[in-house]
């Protein structure tokens, strides 16, 4: 009797554990995975380590974030700060909503918002001090959920820094584990997403928190999201083909067919804001802006564009083009091609045949070494002696943000409001990335970014994109015409900032 009650015991456990596993299993098929190919890098688990479009939209998203730009509505939308007010010009008070959560259910707090920030100004790996919190003075916890943000001068657009930038991490954690372990091990966000894996230079993966109050905008949002470091484009494009990835960006021109002709995937297009351009650090031979306007001349945009780059580019004037607040289409200062003023103008520099070495990421942007190749004849054409360098892309984004790359192809992504690009490159005191200023430069933008009359700031920001264009620190080129190669169970529309944000996507 007893051997019987035991076997009919065991059996209904067995039958249990079976329908268990078998749940466990359905709901592991049933959950939604998306993956994207991408170029940019991976390489610290210290969230303000680096400074990267990418990696701006996956911390913010883990994060929170404050808010976030509305492109339809063309307007910060609320999130972690449910609402915010300017009591003066240099004072700002963020109210938060008090149903975000960390990781471990503790609420994302004003001093949370502080230490933040504080974080940025006083971490030694930091590179956001230029790009996010320049204008801060001060950043002060009114009660747990009410902060306030004092600025060195009115700063007009302050949530283009702030929303767009600010990663907020646990206070809490930081003094509990110490910055090493907490971003390694103990990561805590307050977003609708959280961090499950990074392995530097390969991939990230983040994880859907299902009752996280954002999740009531898009519940079909996907439970994960992998980003795959995929730098050969057609690496990226064969995997997109072989169902390896789910979404593919940067797809070069040449491969847009390959995609479309698939029935199983598409082409979404996007007009970036992304601005491409050939920097020139005020060092010999470039202290000399007839230097700088020369390297301007020599460039053929139109027939890289026309070729290379088959027509998905528009073409820049200035540092802004149409749709970006401050764009002028009536500059006096702009570059046609014109081989022979360079020359003149190299020649009364006393720079005739100067040596000059381009520095180029390689399929970190599209088609980036085919064409800053196809520029090195242009700028020999028209005086210069030039040679391409091609170093690996970590190598060359570190250099850069430490100011030792002369002479560089690059681009500057996510510029609506340009302010925050503006004073990060060109203003005293900015990223050592081009190390230029000029009196004029800065005082334009001062008055640009104190102005909170839109149209009158946006006169400012005319005259500052008019005097950098004469200056010439930078030559800019174009910006391209995204190709997001896309599986059709995925819908998904980019953003022109080129941020990828899991709360965006759907999973047909």
């Amino acid at each position: 009797m007893r051997n019987r009650l035991r076997t009919t015991i065991l059996a209904l456990f067995v039958a249990a554990l079976a329908l268990c596993l078998t749940a466990t299993v359905s709901l592991a098929q049933n959950k939604t995975r998306v993956t994207f190919g991408v170029t940019e890098t991976m390489e610290t688990h210290n969230p303000y380590g680096d400074s990267v479009a990418l990696l701006y939209g996956i911390y913010t998203e883990l994060s929170g974030p404050l808010c976030k730009y509305n492109w339809k509505e063309g307007k910060w939308d609320p999130r972690l700060a449910k609402s915010w007010k300017v009591v003066d010009p240099n004072t700002w008070v963020f109210e938060l909503d008090q149903r975000y959560k960390f990781n471990d259910g503790s609420p994302v707090t004003a001093h949370d918002i502080v230490h933040s920030i504080w974080r940025i100004f006083n971490d030694p790996q930091s590179k956001q001090k230029a790009s996010v919190a320049r204008p801060v003075k001060e950043a002060k916890a009114l009660s747990d959920f009410s902060v306030q943000i004092t600025t060195h001068k009115p700063t007009a657009p302050l949530l283009d820094f702030l929303c767009d930038g600010l990663i907020i991490t646990s206070k809490a954690a930081y003094d509990k584990y110490g910055p090493a372990e907490a971003d390694r091990k103990h990561h805590m966000g307050g977003g609708p997403y959280e961090l499950v894996e990074l392995v530097q230079g390969q991939r990230m993966v983040i994880r859907k928190r299902p009752d996280h109050p954002a999740m009531e905008r898009n519940p079909d949002a996907p439970d994960e999201v992998v980003y795959r470091v995929m730098r050969e484009p057609e690496q990226r494009v064969a995997a997109l083909m072989n169902d390896e990835v789910q979404v593919a960006q940067l797809v070069p021109p040449h491969l847009m067919k390959t995609v479309e002709n698939s029935p199983k995937h598409k082409i979404e297009k996007i007009q970036s804001l992304v601005l491409m351009f050939l920097a020139m650090q005020p060092k010999p031979p470039f202290d000399k802006k007839e230097v700088r306007q020369a390297v301007c001349y020599a460039i053929d945009r139109d027939k890289i564009i026309r070729t290379l780059l088959q027509g998905q580019a528009q073409r820049l004037d200035g540092p802004l083009g149409p749709g970006q607040l401050g764009y002028n289409p009536n500059l006096k200062a702009r570059y046609t091609y014109d081989p022979k003023k360079a020359r003149e103008l190299l020649k009364k520099a006393g720079h005739e045949g100067v040596e000059v070495e381009l520095q180029t990421p390689v399929n970190r942007y599209i088609l980036d070494k085919q064409v800053t190749e196809s520029m090195i004849p242009m700028l020999n054409a028209a005086g210069f002696k030039a040679k391409l360098r091609t170093p690996e892309w970590p190598t060359l984004w570190a250099n850069v943000q430490k100011g030792r790359v002369p002479f560089f192809y690059m681009g500057r992504g996510g510029v609506l409001d340009p302010s925050s690009a503006f004073h990060q490159y060109f203003r005293k005191g900015g990223s050592p990335r081009i190390g230029f200023s000029h009196p004029d430069i800065d005082a334009a933008l001062d008055k640009e970014q104190q102005e909170f009359d839109p149209e009158k700031r946006n006169e400012y920001l005319s005259e500052a994109m008019e005097l950098i264009t004469d200056m010439a620190p930078a030559c800019f080129q174009w910006r391209h015409e995204f190709l997001w190669g896309m599986s059709n169970g995925v819908d998904y529309q980019p953003l022109p900032d080129s941020r990828i944000y899991g709360m965006d996507i759907k999973v047909k």
